[in-house]
């Protein structure tokens, strides 16, 4: 592991908001209440012949130039706190052993106390899978790319993730809610970042106008982590005592939303749009059915972070690899029933749309 240097800016309040993060998400409910991912009105066409055999189901692909035995990446969860350590462990061990990918926690804590990267580093356990590093988008405003790219190389990870989480600063009691200049910020880190750059949202979703603003970018994917799943505005809201921020539990855009207006916005011809850039699904995906409507949808890789915490916190890394090796299972059954036999066989079949999410498109 690379030496970082050391910037001390109050860890010790930083490794508190981790750790009840993690208390929280482990303890209480912290779903969203009313809002689904409207992945429920997703219908695959089912074909009783499918002529294939289920054991040739092949659903490997490759993503920033790392293969993956199914398109899963588990999602950001935690670092930057003791209890962080084993849970990442766990998690990279069960990933390397099954073939899927991993994102860390925010790394901010690292690069501000760098005695922390204990409770990130995975690699000594887990050699082979795309691992992606994690910051918040507010924080481009606090570090410098090379500050970025030193935490990065320490980590050695295959892509840097960059956060949107607006509405979870917004009620966050010590949260940033500066969000000015940040696009222009995008572009700047996915430029100077010595490793593959894509952004993501926390569980509220992307829209397409700002998918369409980042299309401008050299980022290389969009992960639009809809409603649905895990709320971080009631994670959040938790944290006050007088419950401050509650009304905005339900606030966002869910998931099967999320993934068509993204895939829309991708779609649209511009003139400085410099890469074709790949779509990750993730918010309140419980399942390999689920997964399979998200690619079905549009989605080029799947992920989610509750299930692979609970499973964790359930058995370790072993509960964690018995999660995704069903999941994994659950996604070939899907496509075997419709008569795909690998994601490219996926993308070309038509998704039927019900409900409010058919309402939702046409209007």
């Amino acid at each position: 592991m690379v030496k970082l240097k050391v910037v001390i800016f109050m860890p010790s309040i930083i490794e508190k908001r981790k750790a009840d993060h993690i208390k929280l998400c482990a303890t209480k409910d912290v779903a969203f209440k009313d809002k689904t991912t409207l992945l429920e009105e997703v219908e695959l066409n089912y074909k009783s012949l499918p002529e294939l055999n289920l054991r040739e189901i092949d659903l490997s692909t490759e993503f920033l130039g790392k293969k993956f035995s199914f398109p899963f990446i588990a999602s950001a969860i935690t670092g930057g706190a003791q209890v962080s350590k084993k849970i990442n462990k766990d998690i990279a061990i069960a990933a390397q052993e099954v073939g899927a990918g991993m994102g860390l926690g925010s790394i901010r804590a690292m690069i501000q106390q760098p005695s922390l990267i204990e409770t990130y580093f995975v690699r000594d356990v887990a050699p082979d899978i795309f691992l992606a590093g994690n910051i918040g988008v507010a924080q481009l405003k606090q570090f410098t790319p090379e500050q970025l790219n030193e935490a990065l190389t320490a980590l050695e990870v295959n892509a840097l993730a960059i956060h949107l989480n607006s509405a979870q600063e917004a009620v966050q009691a010590e949260g940033d809610a500066d969000f000015t200049g940040l696009v222009a910020k995008i572009a700047e880190f996915s430029d100077k970042i010595t490793v593959p750059v894509y952004v993501k949202e926390v569980g509220h979703g992307i829209s397409y106008d700002v998918a369409l603003a980042l299309k401008e970018t050299k980022i290389k994917a969009i992960d639009v982590q809809g409603a649905g799943g895990t709320s971080w505005t009631m994670v959040d809201a938790l944290r006050h005592k007088d419950g401050f921020g509650l009304p905005f539990r339900d606030f966002g855009l869910p998931t099967a939303v999320s993934i068509i207006e993204v895939k829309h916005a991708l779609h649209v011809a511009t003139t400085n749009s410099t890469t074709s850039k790949k779509i990750i699904a993730s918010g309140g995906i419980r399942n390999g059915l689920e997964a399979v409507k998200a690619i079905v949808l549009g989605a080029d890789m799947v992920g989610n972070a509750m299930p692979i915490l609970k499973a964790q916190q359930k058995n370790g890394s072993i509960g964690v690899a018995n999660y995704l090796t069903n999941f994994k299972r659950e996604m070939e059954i899907a496509s075997f029933l419709i008569g795909c036999q690998n994601l490219k066989e996926l993308h070309e079949e038509k998704p039927i749309l019900f409900g409010k999410l058919r309402q939702w498109v046409e209007e």
